[in-house]
């Protein structure tokens, strides 16, 4: 682990507030992560056909891409590696477990054939994640990325826009800039899109209820610190209910797919 950096470095919340949010979703998580299945699903179907001795699954969660990366892989060491013990704790793949940072990994130099990564990274300083990355795939590895774009939860913005000031989303890079941070990094981009993928929810309760579910009510600096009042949550509540339509009330991922070489 590394030590906590400061929550208005980079727009993030501190690691320490990432871990505690993943601690206290990773009993629930699996129930409520139905996005975040099949986005793993859609890097999964970019994977090449290639030799893997070892793998890194990067920030993996409850170790759902272990499935898939066995499938795949079934001769391959799988390392499982997550900031959150509480989430190393909910795998059942066999694989080795390793608490800690994307930022710093605890792996040698070119030590890896694939490094898979399913939303994470944006809670990461993305230019010193890609870095380690880097650093650690061997000559002829793969790079297999999922993160979110700046479109985001723009349901929520477009809810609280009239209402207060507050930060309610994370800022998240687009795609031209996570293709100059890869290739910042040493990374030869062979693959990079983005699409969104839009839940829906019956109402604005459930729809909040949802992302704390995930974890992902974590905001950094700018972020509302005491409890939300009814009256903002009303008003916030009649400006989301305007984007609603016949499946419910919309909550959109803008996910970008990252496939690239060392």
């Amino acid at each position: 682990m590394t030590e906590d950096r400061p929550e208005a470095e980079h727009g993030k919340p501190s690691k320490a507030r990432i871990r505690l949010s993943f601690e206290r979703a990773a009993p629930g998580y699996d129930s409520a992560a139905a996005v975040q299945r099949q986005i793993c699903a859609e890097l999964a179907g970019g994977l090449p056909a290639m030799a893997v001795q070892r793998l890194l699954d990067a920030g993996c969660g409850t170790g759902h891409a272990q499935a898939a990366l066995h499938a795949r892989y079934p001769d391959a060491q799988a390392i499982a590696l997550d900031l959150s013990p509480a989430m190393l704790g909910q795998i059942g793949a066999p694989c080795c477990r390793l608490g800690g940072d994307l930022e710093h990994l605890p792996l040698a130099d070119a030590s890896l054939d694939l490094y898979w990564s399913s939303l994470a990274v944006q809670w990461c300083d993305l230019a010193a994640a890609l870095g380690e990355a880097r650093r650690t795939l061997r000559p002829g590895g793969w790079l297999a990325l999922a993160s979110l774009g700046p479109a985001t939860f723009g349901e929520l913005r477009h809810a609280f826009a009239g209402v207060d000031r507050y930060r309610h989303t994370l800022g998240f890079h687009g795609v031209d800039d996570v293709r100059r941070i890869a290739i910042a990094a040493g990374l030869t981009v062979r693959h990079i899109e983005s699409r969104p993928i839009t839940a829906h929810y019956a109402d604005f309760k459930t729809l909040l209820r949802a992302v704390k579910a995930i974890g992902a009510n974590q905001l950094g600096e700018g972020r509302r610190s005491g409890l939300m009042s009814r009256g903002v949550f009303l008003r916030a509540e009649a400006a989301i209910e305007t984007l609603r339509g016949r499946q419910g009330l919309p909550l959109t991922y803008d996910v970008i797919i990252l496939h690239a070489t060392p």
